[in-house]
């Protein structure tokens, strides 16, 4: 599969981008272990261009996470054009444009799948972003506003004529947020249909490898994007790709290994940032990782992950909850 010049091979798994999730450190234990490609953060076109140094912080990327794409949103022509230029020069392999976001800070004001409202706005924004830069830009987006106005077939075809390179689609509405189900069937009639030649790429409940592969086998999808499945779990695209190539479970990743991965996570992001804020970029992690979550009374251990503030005090939590682990 390719996105422009990038070739990915078989059956590509790419990390979603995901706010206050896919920063530096976690990208790059992501790609280390099989991510295809890498995501960061969504960045705001609005604050990139009023160079708000947090938003500019974001586009910081590290040449052993490539392919990396970077992913914009906004909801005027202006800023987002403006923005996507700035983003250029950041030299990402793609800029990608979210149309998906569904939360109220973003869709409530008209951006990310709030454009799913503004289907000429959304459109205004793809061809002018994609004539503004010299990249591949790709759009992530959902199946609609509501369940009674699935527009993903029509859109697909609209979105593929503004020129991007790639199309992402999540399994659900902007209504259903992240409840229920996603439904694959409507991405499955995009990529069948035969006036679509972009690589088209499924995002939505991919768990497991098991999930990875039926995406592919059942939908007949170009690549598999992954998101909240990744969270305190990098290693996730090393099971994937173990599956998906025929290998056997690496018995090497045992509960001590993906330990010291995640300890990994956090002195990467301490050391590229500082202690304080490395520290709130990776707890998150670590409270939603499946490796703690068999230990009694998880919450007050969750919770004190939540709360640590040094690198020894989150570790001696982490080293504490493997001790029940490992016994």
């Amino acid at each position: 599969m390719r996105i422009g010049n990038i070739e990915f091979g078989d059956k590509p798994v790419f990390l979603a981008p995901m706010e206050d999730v896919t920063d530096i450190g976690f990208r790059l234990l992501c790609k280390r272990y099989g991510a295809s490609m890498v995501y960061t953060e969504f960045v705001s076109a609005e604050a990139l261009v009023r160079a708000v140094k947090s938003t500019v912080n974001k586009l910081t990327i590290s040449e052993e996470e490539r392919p990396v794409g970077i992913q914009i949103y906004g909801r005027s022509v202006a800023d987002m054009v403006e923005a996507a230029k700035i983003v250029e020069q950041a030299k990402p392999d793609l800029i990608d444009i979210n149309f998906g976001c569904p939360v109220k800070k973003v869709a409530g004001k008209g951006a990310g799948a709030g454009m799913l409202q503004n289907i000429p706005l959304l459109l205004d924004i793809t061809r002018e972003v994609v004539k503004a830069v010299n990249i591949p830009v790709t759009v992530k987006t959902r199946l609609g506003w509501t369940q009674d106005n699935i527009i993903i077939g029509t859109l697909a075809e609209q979105l593929q004529d503004c020129g991007i390179a790639a199309l992402t689609i999540h399994g659900r509405t902007r209504s259903q947020m992240y409840t229920g189900t996603a439904d694959w069937n409507p991405i499955a009639e995009v990529k069948r249909n035969p006036r679509i030649k972009i690589p088209i790429i499924g995002n939505g409940d991919i768990t497991s490898p098991e999930d990875t592969k039926r995406a592919f086998d059942e939908y007949g999808v170009d690549a598999v994007m992954v998101g909240r499945a990744t969270f305190g779990r990098p290693w996730i695209f090393k099971e994937i790709r173990d599956f998906l190539d025929g290998r056997d479970p690496d018995t090497s990743m045992d509960n001590s290994w993906k330990l010291k991965v995640l300890e990994e996570q956090l002195r990467i992001n301490v050391e590229r940032i500082d202690e304080y804020r490395g520290i709130l970029h990776t707890r998150r992690h670590l409270a939603a990782t499946p490796l703690f979550k068999g230990i009694p009374n998880f919450r007050e251990t969750r919770i004190a992950m939540l709360r640590a503030t040094t690198v020894e005090e989150l570790t001696g939590i982490m080293n504490r909850a493997m001790t029940y682990i490992l016994n």
